[in-house]
């Protein structure tokens, strides 16, 4: 059984994550993903280390760094639930006011 979900926002964010790195490497594209399941699943076995970020939303969610992305996930759901996965570059406070 996994040990957490991916909401449908946060799969296709790891699609269009894939698919970006993999026009110039499919090597990269493969280790990345490698590094954010891993993180995702260090993240459901100990779901209290991520980090609020009050800053950028009033959700009770958590932030965890992989490179330069964000998992952001909900720390209280069981299985955990990773709601989007975004680059750190992004508006991401204007991306989770409009839903997920």
């Amino acid at each position: 059984m996994r040990r957490y979900i991916l909401s449908p926002e946060a799969r296709e964010d790891l699609i269009e994550i894939a698919e970006y790195i993999a026009q110039d490497s499919p090597k990269a594209a493969r280790q990345v993903m490698k590094q954010l399941r891993s993180a995702m699943m260090r993240l459901a076995e100990m779901p209290g280390i991520g980090h609020l970020r009050e800053d950028l939303t009033d959700e009770p969610l958590r932030f965890w760094p992989v490179f330069s992305y964000l998992i952001i996930y909900r720390p209280d759901r069981k299985p955990l639930e990773v709601v989007r996965v975004l680059h750190g570059a992004r508006d991401v406070s204007s991306i989770l006011a409009r839903g997920f």
